[in-house]
């Protein structure tokens, strides 16, 4: 304890200047402080506290993270109101208004990063209840605990804020001081040196040198204007005396702004000697004013003082002199005749001066006289005088004083001068101002009406306003408009309308209608009718006398009417005024009531021309209502869409139509262009009309575009669009129907043409081919009897007509593809299963097409059954392969694929229906467009002289259409080739297959002695035929036409086995009829068709009759002898 005191003594020795500082250190504790009390600081702050308490600097430092401050009592008053609180407390708690400020220099001290020393730092801080800003020079400095490490901030500081503020304060008075000489308005220039060098200008200083630069240079060499005027040499003197010059209005040259020679100012001015503390001049301080108006002013007062003199002099101004105390009265000449008296005649102030002023002013003036001359008062007045001699009115302005020394008692003295002719002026001008007030008040009520007639469309209103204006411009009492009577009434001068201006009854005792002689003016638009006074006018007075009216008084006595005529001449009506006063009305309230009416007139007209047009207006609203209304009936009902677009393309409205064919909402379309629903390919085109459009186009008519549905497809629009008041308004027409009903019909039109060409082209190769069959029969069949008969040692014999032979077969293929394509061979349908055909056809086209083609085949499963001739369609499949494989000249793959499918109406060319579809496809050359499209036609090729015919798929079409199906190839360019054929659906009948036909036999089966008619017109034919009917043995009839034939059976005892006819046979008679006949006559007789080409006698849809027999052109000896012997042993024959 004794310890813990003699440390605290240490702190505070008794008596010390840090007494107060020291009480506040011995007061810490734990509560207090957060370091404590102060002996168990350690030594360390304990030592430098001990050395900073004492000191008469101001030291302040910072102990700890939390910034404890101990000060001593130098420094307490810097930190005002804050101490004693802030003694032993952490600096935040005191210093927080700028802790963002000082926290970061203690921080870097304490932190070990450097010293912080600066001159004149400015803080901010509140220490006395408001904030203010403060200066110290300060030096931070690191303060070590008893370890080394740095735990304090020594803070040594020294307020400057007083010494900041003098500096500021005299640099502001030094800156005013400089503003007060800048803006002196005398002009002050200060001069250093013997050269009397310009080192400060004012602003009147520069003006009074014309602006020229001069600062920095001696005033000889600035202003060499100066020499000789002896400026210089005063300069001079006064630098050398240091006494001062002072200048008045002395004259100097001096310099012109913008140039030009110098220009003479008056100046008064004084030259200042400038002394430094020990009396040596060392300047010159120039200040002065610029008199040179004044001095101007002077002489012109001075010219003009003498110029008053001559005037006076010249001018015929009276003088007069008065001695009120004596009664003297002097006058000179002037002064006499503007009192009318003559010069010899004796003048006093009663029967000169009173005697002659006017009797309504005498009492007026005298009494100003006696103000003047007994009261000092001022005399200044304007009065009128008699000549006493001459008795002319005149005016006389007087002004005069009391002079002396006698004050108000000494003589009174003045002048006179005529103003007779100024008075009468302002007579003249008051006058003239009164007629031009009357003049604007009645143009203001002119323009004041006409712009009130010009608004006002009332007719009602208008004449009442009209009538109004008239009243106040011409001062009647009474006032009023009357309309013009109908044509009839008008000799009467009758009104047929009157409308009150201000006292319509003063017009009441007026004889209307029954005055024409005073209103048929009026009403015939004759003129104007004005009347001083009714009562002395003999119209007026007889219509009255004539009415009996004459003992009425007359409440009219001055009268004006003026006529109302509208642009095309008629008579509206007429305006009537009127007063009891005679005499009111004269010419200029004629002229104005004459512009009233002008205007009256035009403003009716317009009323009724707005009310005609207001009726008009709502005929054309009514009609324009219907038209709209018609216009909206057919905007919602119109099936053609309408829609009215801006010039960007954005659709701003739209019809109900647009929704009824696209299926999108008002709000799905409204707001935006319509690019996202138009097809890609349209798009161009719709910006091109929006551009043609923008370009000026008025109209874009018939052009086409596609739109997408909400469904998901296009429709197509033709479109005519007008641009008008930056809109463009369009009406389309849905085209989508018509175009595809018009492209239905073209490909209708192309299918029947290209059907007509093949029917036609059939037509022929079928009547070729009968011929050919017949000429190929003769041929083929002569060979074989040749190749039956030659002998075997004749080798060349035998090979020449094997090679005719082979030749007549080939040829007889050609026939038979000729007939296929025509569709006039004879087919033999059954039920059919293709996949089952296909197969067995496999062996045969790898045969056929090699081993460089890949083949493919793809059967559908559970395919339908169709009702074909097998073994054409064979040949069809075969033809198609042998194309295909033609088409792969370096090889490839042929596919062959089958299936089920079913045919809507939206399939072109293909009537609806259930199909089986059998795919023949390759990867060849493929075939272009045009090759495509002539695909199918007779003797159309490709290939290379002799190496085609140019008829196999012209067999394939006839043999499928013949079927009752349909064919289509498939194909482009390098891309391969596809040929499909689409064959019914056998459906509802049996569907079975029969199995397989039987074949002919080889073996040549011979007769048995039956009897055979043999009818046919060809007798080569017919030769060959019953030939080989004999030489196989049986017994021959033969006749060339059908009724030669019928009457050899009707000859005929025996019987006859079989008739072997041709089907088309010459006197009208075809082989059917004969068939038919003949087995009228014997109902047993067999019957073997012969024929190179069909028709319809035997087929019909492209198949046999039933129980028809038939052998095909040209036929062999082996094919004849199997047919005849089939016939004749069928049993059902």
């Amino acid at each position: 304890m004794a310890g813990e005191l003699q440390t605290q003594v240490s702190f505070a020795p008794p008596g010390s200047a840090s007494d107060g500082c020291s009480r506040l250190l011995a007061g810490l504790h734990a509560g207090n402080c957060p370091l404590g009390p102060a002996n168990r600081w350690p030594l360390a702050l304990r030592n430098i506290v001990t050395t900073i308490l004492p000191a008469r600097v101001q030291i302040v430092l910072f102990w700890g993270p939390d910034f404890v401050a101990l000060y001593n009592d130098a420094y307490a008053p810097t930190i005002g109101d804050k101490h004693p609180r802030a003694f032993g407390r952490p600096a935040i708690e005191n210093w927080g208004e700028l802790w963002d400020d000082l926290e970061p220099l203690l921080s870097r001290v304490r932190d070990g990063r450097g010293t912080v020393f600066a001159h004149d730092r400015p803080f901010y801080i509140e220490r006395h209840g408001f904030g203010e800003e403060v200066f110290f020079d300060i030096s931070y400095s690191p303060l070590f605990d008893d370890g080394g490490a740095v735990e304090g901030v020594l803070c040594i500081v020294n307020e400057t804020t007083d010494r900041i503020q003098a500096q500021r304060k005299a640099i502001a008075d030094r800156e005013r001081l400089a503003e007060m000489f800048k803006q002196a308005p005398g002009f002050m220039a200060v001069l250093d040196g013997p050269d009397h060098v310009f080192t400060l200008t004012n602003a009147a200083y520069q003006r009074l040198i014309g602006g020229r630069k001069v600062l920095g240079k001696p005033l000889r060499a600035a202003l060499p204007e100066l020499a000789g005027q002896g400026f210089l040499e005063l300069l001079d003197r006064v630098y050398a005396t240091g006494e001062p010059f002072t200048g008045r209005g002395m004259t100097a040259a001096l310099p012109r702004a913008g140039g030009g020679p110098p220009e003479q100012r008056s100046l008064d001015f004084i030259y200042q000697p400038l002394k430094d503390r020990g009396g040596r001049v060392t300047g010159i301080f120039v200040e002065g004013t610029d008199v040179t108006d004044q001095m101007r002013a002077l002489e012109g007062q001075r010219e003009s003082e003498d110029r008053l003199r001559l005037a006076t002099e010249a001018a015929a101004v009276g003088t007069w002199d008065y001695d009120p105390r004596g009664g003297a009265l002097r006058w000179d000449r002037r002064c006499r005749e503007l009192f009318g008296i003559s010069p010899d005649r004796p003048i006093t102030y009663e029967n000169a001066f009173l005697a002659g002023l006017h009797p309504d002013d005498r009492d007026r003036v005298a009494a100003a006289v006696r103000a003047a001359t007994l009261e000092g008062a001022q005399f200044d007045i304007e009065y009128r005088t008699i000549g006493i001699d001459d008795g002319v009115e005149r005016w006389l302005s007087a002004r005069g004083k009391v002079v002396g020394e006698g004050g108000a008692s000494g003589r009174f003295v003045g002048t006179v001068v005529d103003i007779s002719s100024r008075k009468q002026a302002e007579a003249a001008l008051i006058a003239s101002e009164r007629a031009l007030r009357e003049e604007t008040n009645a143009l203001e009520i002119l323009n004041s009406t006409a712009a009130r007639l010009a608004a006002e469309l009332d007719l009602d209103k208008l004449v009442q306003a009209v009538v109004d204006a008239g009243v106040e411009l011409s001062g009647a009492r009474y006032g009023a408009f009357f309309h013009s009577a109908p044509r009839d009434e008008e000799d009467a001068g009758g009104a047929a309308q009157g409308l009150p201006g201000a006292e319509v009854g003063g017009f009441s005792q007026f004889p209307t209608p029954h005055a024409p002689e005073l209103f048929g003016p009026t009403f015939r638009g004759e003129g104007v009718v004005r009347c001083a006074d009714l009562a002395a006018d003999p119209r007026y007075g007889q219509a009255l006398l004539a009415d009996g009216a004459s003992e009425a008084p007359l409440s009219v006595r001055s009268y004006l009417a003026v006529p109302v005529t509208s642009r095309g001449g008629d008579v509206i009506g007429g305006l009537f005024f009127g007063h009891p006063e005679p005499g009111v009305f004269g010419d200029r309230t004629e002229r104005l009531i004459t512009g009233l009416a002008a205007q009256s007139a035009i403003a009716i007209d317009n009323a009724r021309l707005f009310q005609a047009q207001q009726a008009l207006n709502r005929t054309l609203e009514a009609r324009v209502a219907e038209r709209t209304r018609e216009r909206d009936r057919i905007w919602r009902l119109s099936r053609d869409p309408f829609l009215v677009a801006d010039r960007e393309g954005r659709w701003l409205s739209v019809s109900p139509a647009w929704t009824d064919l696209l299926g999108w909402t008002e709000q799905d379309l409204l707001g935006r262009t319509s690019e996202w629903m138009e097809h890609p390919d349209d798009r161009a085109t719709m910006r091109d009309w929006l551009a043609r459009l923008a370009a000026g186009e008025e109209t874009v008519e018939r052009f086409e575009s596609r739109f997408r549905s909400s469904t998901g497809g296009y429709s197509r629009f033709s479109w005519t669009a007008v641009a008008e008041d930056g809109l463009v308004y369009c009406v389309a027409r849905d085209v989508t129907r018509e175009i595809e009903a018009a492209e239905a019909l073209r490909e209708a039109e192309e299918t029947l043409r290209q059907a007509q060409k093949m029917e036609t082209v059939g037509q022929l190769t079928g009547g070729v081919a009968h011929d050919f069959n017949n000429l190929l029969q003769i041929i083929s069949g002569n060979l074989e009897l040749m190749q039956r008969n030659l002998p075997e040692d004749a080798p060349r014999l035998r090979r020449a007509a094997e090679n005719a032979m082979t030749g007549a077969r080939r040829a007889a293929q050609l026939t038979q593809r000729l007939l296929a394509f025509s569709r006039r061979q004879p087919l033999q349908p059954k039920p059919t299963d293709v996949n089952g055909l296909i197969a067995g056809m496999s062996e045969l086209l790898g045969r056929t097409l090699g081993e460089i083609v890949e083949i493919a085949i793809a059967p559908a499963p559970n395919l339908w059954r169709v009702e074909v001739d097998p073994n054409q369609l064979e040949n069809a499949l075969l033809n198609l392969a042998i194309n295909a494989r033609d088409a792969m000249p370096e090889g490839g793959r042929l596919t062959i694929e089958t299936a089920n499918e079913k045919v809507d109406a939206r399939t072109r060319d293909i009537a609806p229906g259930e199909y089986v579809t059998i795919s023949v496809a390759d990867t060849g050359v493929g075939m272009a467009r045009d090759v495509l499209e002539r695909a199918f036609e007779p003797f159309f090729t490709t290939k290379e002289v002799g190496k085609g015919t140019g008829l196999g798929l012209s067999m394939v079409y006839g043999f499928v259409r013949q079927s009752g199906g349909y064919v289509k190839a498939i194909s482009e360019l390098g891309g391969g080739a596809t040929v499909r054929i689409y064959l019914p659906r056998l459906v509802g009948q049996d569907e079975r297959d029969p199995g397989e036909t039987q074949p002919e036999p080889v073996e040549t089966r011979r007769g048995g002695g039956e009897t055979i008619l043999v009818c046919e017109d060809d007798d080569h034919v017919r030769a060959y035929s019953v030939g080989v009917l004999r030489d196989l043995g049986y017994h021959v009839l033969e006749a060339h036409d059908g009724p030669s034939a019928l009457r050899l059976l009707e000859r005929q005892d025996g019987r006859v086995d079989l008739l072997f006819t041709d089907v088309v046979l010459p006197s009208g008679m075809t082989g059917a009829a004969l068939a038919e006949r003949a087995r009228a006559l014997r109902p047993s007789l067999k019957v073997l068709f012969a024929s190179g080409y069909a028709r319809d006698a035997i087929v019909h849809h492209g198949r046999l009759d039933p129980g028809v027999e038939l052998i095909s052109k040209p036929f062999t000896f082996n094919n004849l002898a199997g047919r005849v012997r089939a016939v004749l042993d069928d049993a059902a024959g």
